[in-house]
């Protein structure tokens, strides 16, 4: 399993970014996939959550609303539109194979929410 997320930076509060996970070594059309962060100092919390085909989203009480999981499974790639961000979404943000934080996962993105 080979996960690489990308799309991270830094964004102002009430900006946008759009992470992507591009995975390799399974069959990615078939396994649920999910969105985790990890904060300084904090442990890790699962985001957001995506059925294999797409047909079902799940959201932390934190991000919904905000945040929008999809996937594209042509191009073995998962997104997180992340919009109105917020300083505390400030976090290095992983993708997991899988429903939930505990899957494999790959070397994660750093996204800096700060004016």
């Amino acid at each position: 399993v080979q996960l690489v997320e990308s799309g991270g930076g830094l964004a102002q509060p009430g900006g946008s970014l759009r992470l992507s996970c591009a995975g390799s070594g399974f069959t990615f059309g078939y396994s649920d996939m999910s969105w985790a962060r990890q904060a300084p100092g904090k442990g890790l919390e699962w985001v957001s959550g995506i059925v294999s085909d797409g047909a079902s989203t799940y959201y932390a009480d934190s991000v919904k609303g905000r945040f929008t999981v999809s996937r594209d499974n042509a191009k073995n790639t998962l997104y997180l539109q992340m919009n109105s961000l917020k300083a505390e979404d400030t976090a290095l943000y992983y993708c997991a194979k899988g429903f939930g934080a505990g899957g494999p996962k790959g070397q994660g993105t750093q996204v800096t929410v700060a004016s």
